[in-house]
């Protein structure tokens, strides 16, 4: 599972992915496909495909929305994650034979 991947997820399913980084921090990948760094301020010291090669748990968090039809943010390990990245990668494919 690399970064890439995290990101089209996110960007097809518009869910925010979090993941904890050794030192204590965390990363979310936004419901654009964006990897922030909450508190990062400059050049890290760390690369965030390792980060991810090392994370086990994950957080799905859907994007905004009304609220009322939003599920709540739930919990998925490496593997589930995985499982769920075939099927984002297969309907971006579809997308673009459509084009």
């Amino acid at each position: 599972m690399k970064l890439a991947d995290l990101r089209r997820l996110s960007i097809r399913e518009q869910i925010r992915i979090h993941f904890r980084l050794r030192n204590g921090l965390e990363c979310v990948v936004t419901e654009h496909g964006i990897a922030q760094v909450p508190g990062i301020k400059g050049v890290p010291s760390f690369n965030l495909e390792d980060e991810l090669a090392w994370a086990g748990e994950f957080l799905l968090e859907p994007a905004a929305g009304p609220a009322k039809e939003l599920p709540s943010p739930r919990s998925a390990a490496r593997e589930e994650l995985a499982s769920m990245l075939p099927r984002a990668a297969a309907a971006t494919a579809a997308e673009h034979e459509e084009e």
